[in-house]
């Protein structure tokens, strides 16, 4: 898949443009359902499937003062996007100058003007324009007018509910691991640099990876996880403690910590991606060290036992 950064550097290579709209933040099923319509109809067309995502979100430059935590990283969504068949993926610096633009305006200047669309791939709940003033029917209008294609794509649900970006972040958030992963169509992940932290687990017989993670990301709530860890192309069975260690400290950031099994190599300055399968407890305060070692000792099997059972299905890991 190729990436193109900004607008301006799109060029044609004579085949016809049939362009995904949207954010796409995650990739979950909803996504798939559009993407695969997509990239269908490209190749039945003989063109080009690809995407245009703006950069950072819009609500990020619209509403700064709002926190917003996205589902994956824009590197990843283009490693997803790739995985799902697409040609091209045009990422376009958000502004407020592209924020002010009609919804007319973003189709004549944008999508016909530069980008000379066939046809375009929408969520039913798609907005465009200023104020969000464009819907997918307005769209579908414009393209009759400007000689394009409109496909809106009908919600996917889950168990009558419509799948959303949002209601995967409040899973993740609340621990719900099982219904982000049937929601998305694979597990949750967060990845990050293994940066230094305090060596406490070390010292108490249990080493971590602790992960500095984007603040900008999802994850899951405090507790203790099991997890897959990806490092380069090793995947390796893992513990995760999310938590702000209330046994050491009354007061400390919530940071990412993660036991690799029978894994002793050094992970510091290396990209470590976790693939959560299932939340094991609650964040604790033991009375003492002595406590807390027996209990990660009971993690440690207990998430070794939960990865086994787990793994006929590890193609979760993606589409």
């Amino acid at each position: 898949m190729q990436i193109i950064r900004e607008i301006e550097n799109y060029r044609s290579d004579g085949k016809p443009l049939y362009l995904a709209l949207g954010n796409f933040d995650g990739l979950h099923k909803g996504h798939q359902k559009l993407m695969q319509e997509l990239v269908a109809t490209a190749k039945s067309g003989c063109g080009v499937a690809a995407a245009l995502i703006f950069d950072p979100h819009p609500m990020k430059v619209l509403y700064p003062q709002k926190e917003m935590k996205l589902l994956v990283t824009p590197e990843t969504k283009a490693e997803l996007l790739a995985g799902l068949g697409l040609d091209l993926l045009i990422y376009s610096t958000f502004s407020t100058q592209i924020a002010r633009l009609s919804p007319e305006e973003f189709v004549s200047g944008i999508l016909v003007g530069r980008l000379a669309v066939k046809a375009v791939f929408v969520g039913f709940n798609y907005s465009f324009g200023f104020k969000g003033a464009g819907t997918p029917e307005m769209l579908a209008d414009f393209g009759k007018q400007y000689g394009f294609a409109t496909h809106i794509i009908p919600p996917v649900k889950h168990q009558g509910e419509v799948i959303s970006s949002t209601c995967i972040r409040q899973s993740i958030e609340s621990g719900d691991i099982e219904l982000a992963r049937q929601l998305l169509g694979y597990l949750p992940m967060v990845e990050g640099l293994v940066i230094e932290g305090e060596k406490r687990g070390r010292q108490i017989g249990f080493p971590t990876a602790n992960l500095g993670v984007d603040p900008d990301l999802v994850i899951p709530g405090k507790g203790v996880y099991a997890a897959w860890a990806r490092i380069e192309d090793k995947i390796i069975k893992a513990v995760v403690n999310i938590g702000s260690k209330p046994t050491f400290h009354p007061d400390f950031p919530v940071v990412v910590e993660a036991h690799l099994l029978d894994y002793n190599e050094d992970l510091y300055g290396k990209n470590l991606r976790l693939y959560f399968t299932a939340k094991l407890r609650d964040e604790h305060k033991f009375k003492s060290v002595e406590a807390l070692v027996e209990q990660i000792r009971l993690d440690r099997d207990q998430a070794a036992l939960t990865l086994e059972d787990f793994d006929q299905h590890a193609h979760a890991f993606t589409f």
